[in-house]
């Protein structure tokens, strides 16, 4: 017997995950194994219940569907992500984000069996899916994320007090720890703007949690943060910005 492929639901409209059911149910194609109301939720539930596909809605309040996606794609093994949205101007970051499908609401039942056809005929383990997607977002990201011996870390964004490149890994270091992904750190400073500060060629640090500016007797600069133990150096070549910057 064939058995047929673990679908999750992820919209924050309780009425559009009902119609959803419903016409999985009309289409007699997949299990729904279970339901989310926000991005957030999807991937608790997501790496509990293990889905082959998600149909996952990209409007969404606080991390959108997006952001979603590229956290899911570090899962392993990664679901398949069918987009469900009322708006069409997400369709090139959801082709960037490696989707499998892209549903404009209201659905009609044949482009869902067509979508949910093609799912089960990829490969559903693509660790790299959705890593360009972030360039054409609605919105930033809310999380940082990345796979620790088997199960996905999340660290809040707004928990980060700096983030530290080193031998081709990025640290997101904040108050419980750090976190290691594997993203540049050129292209975080772009995506993050005035959020984050360089202050040196291999350290960005969050702006919001700086709580002093000091300099030695040398004239060397160095960032105090909240939480964390110690200082960060900051570069001659940077000083008289970051300086200019913090002081503003």
């Amino acid at each position: 017997m064939v058995s047929l492929p673990r679908i999750l639901i992820v919209d924050d409209e309780p009425l559009a995950r009902e119609r959803l059911r419903a016409l999985l149910a009309e289409i007699g194609v997949g299990e729904v194994v279970g339901e989310a109301g926000s991005g957030l939720e999807a991937l608790a539930v997501a790496q509990d219940l293990r889905p082959e596909i998600v149909l996952l809605d990209i409007r969404m309040p606080g991390m959108d569907g997006l952001e979603a996606a590229l956290h899911l794609s570090r899962c392993a093994p990664a679901p398949a992500v069918i987009f469900t949205t009322a708006y069409d101007e997400h369709a090139l970051a959801a082709f960037e984000a490696e989707a499998v499908g892209y549903l404009l609401k209201p659905i009609r039942p044949e482009r869902l069996r067509a979508a949910l056809a093609k799912a089960e005929a990829l490969t559903l383990a693509r660790a790299s899916a959705a890593t360009h997607a972030r360039g054409h977002a609605t919105s930033a990201r809310t999380h940082f994320s990345a796979l620790v011996k088997g199960s996905l870390r999340l660290v809040p964004l707004a928990e980060v007090r700096y983030l530290q490149a080193d031998q081709g890994y990025v640290s997101v270091c904040h108050p419980g720890g750090e976190l290691l992904i594997e993203e540049s750190l050129k292209t975080l400073e772009e995506e993050l703007g005035d959020a984050f500060l360089r202050i040196h060629r291999n350290t960005l640090v969050a702006v919001a949690h700086v709580s002093a500016l000091e300099r030695d007797a040398l004239g060397n600069a160095s960032v105090m943060l909240r939480d964390v133990t110690g200082k960060l150096p900051v570069s001659r070549r940077l000083s008289g910005q970051v300086r200019k910057r913090l002081r503003t």
